[in-house]
């Protein structure tokens, strides 16, 4: 099934079913109010859910009406917690060579992860609000999960069963403060603003052979001002699949239902062409990572991070060709929002 929240004023939003190929909705309101309380009783009210699911899917739901992401808050928009991993190897190669910094030596056999704010998720259509340019705006395609009660110590193949939810993430960094807070010797802070997350929700079964081993087996499609720049496979090359990625977590407390794990930035090796020269074909699902692929390639990064009125969208189609998730769409805007545009008289024409 899929499910989403709607904005409704309130800071948790409004439970939806949304119908498989995203176009009509159906209040969840005789079954739950938020997500949370589902996560919190999945047995019983999940099924419930399923059966609306149905219905709606069928157009024998009673009170369906038109779906609109834009009027959708994050699925879960307030977490327990949100913990961001590195499953992509490659991604972690690329980044830490572009700002030379070391591999770790557990690389492939212990998952990076960090903790981030999970206190004000942000909706598919919200704006990515920044302070300044100069912080080296940069979006980042990942796909995540969000989790029932996992206990401690759980095994990969145990923390597995804990999936409830998959979903898209744009997960913005600021690339010139992290830095700084790492040269610290802690985490990130300030170079992580708010977090955004697809549409919809969805279980795992809505994706069928596409799931499988932990990973999503689809191509993460990510457009910059409108520009398709990635069209990267999020399967073959996910090192850690979502299980080892909880186990990671739970390895000295337990996981409670509603914490949010992500997969990290979705990337893809280069492959070298008759030459000798790298190259990636399935582009890149983050600006750090195209820096980088210009400096091993030309000596130096040319593609600047993202300006003030830039565009990212960020979506998955399914093996039937439909968007499984919808997509993210966003804008960057600074703190006021967005710079009015003053009218102009009728032809386009200033006046002296």
């Amino acid at each position: 099934m899929k499910l989403a929240t709607l904005k409704d004023g309130s800071r948790d939003g409004q439970l939806v079913v949304v119908s498989r190929d995203l176009t009509q909705a159906h209040y969840a309101t005789g079954i739950a109010h938020r997500l949370q309380q589902v996560l919190d009783d999945w047995g019983f009210m999940s099924p419930q859910l399923q059966d609306l699911y149905d219905l709606l899917n069928s157009g024998r739901a009673r009170h369906a009406f038109p779906f609109d992401p834009a009027q959708c808050m994050a699925p879960l928009p307030r977490a327990y917690q949100w913990a961001d991993g590195s499953a992509y190897l490659n991604h972690v190669e690329l980044v830490r060579r572009a700002r030379g910094a070391e591999m770790p030596a557990s690389l492939r056999s212990d998952p990076l992860m960090y903790q981030g704010g999970s206190d004000d998720l942000l909706g598919p259509c919200d704006d990515i609000v920044v302070p300044s340019e100069a912080m080296g705006i940069d979006f980042e395609a990942e796909v995540a999960v969000i989790t029932g009660d996992v206990r401690m110590g759980a095994s990969p193949e145990q923390a597995l069963d804990g999936v409830r939810l998959l979903m898209l993430v744009n997960d913005v960094s600021l690339r010139h403060v992290i830095p700084a807070e790492l040269a610290k010797g802690f985490g990130f802070v300030q170079g992580k603003p708010a977090t955004a997350f697809s549409p919809v929700a969805v279980t795992p079964d809505e994706l069928g052979e596409a799931w499988r081993e932990g990973r999503v087996h689809l191509t993460l499609q990510v457009a910059w001002n409108g520009r398709t720049v990635g069209l990267c496979e999020a399967g073959p090359d996910m090192h850690f699949h979502f299980g080892q990625l909880i186990s990671h977590l739970a390895a000295t407390r337990r996981v409670r239902a509603g914490s949010i794990v992500g997969s990290g930035t979705v990337s893809n090796p280069g492959v070298e062409d008759a030459a000798g020269r790298l190259d990636w074909p399935r582009g890149y699902a983050c600006i750090a990572e195209k820096r980088c692929m210009e400096t091993l390639q030309d000596g130096a990064p040319r593609t600047g991070f993202m300006q003030f009125g830039d565009t990212v969208r960020i979506e998955m189609k399914g093996l039937d060709g439909r968007s499984v998730f919808g997509a993210i769409e966003q804008e960057v805007v600074p703190p006021g929002g967005r710079p009015r545009v003053e009218a102009q008289p009728a032809g386009g024409e200033g006046r002296d």
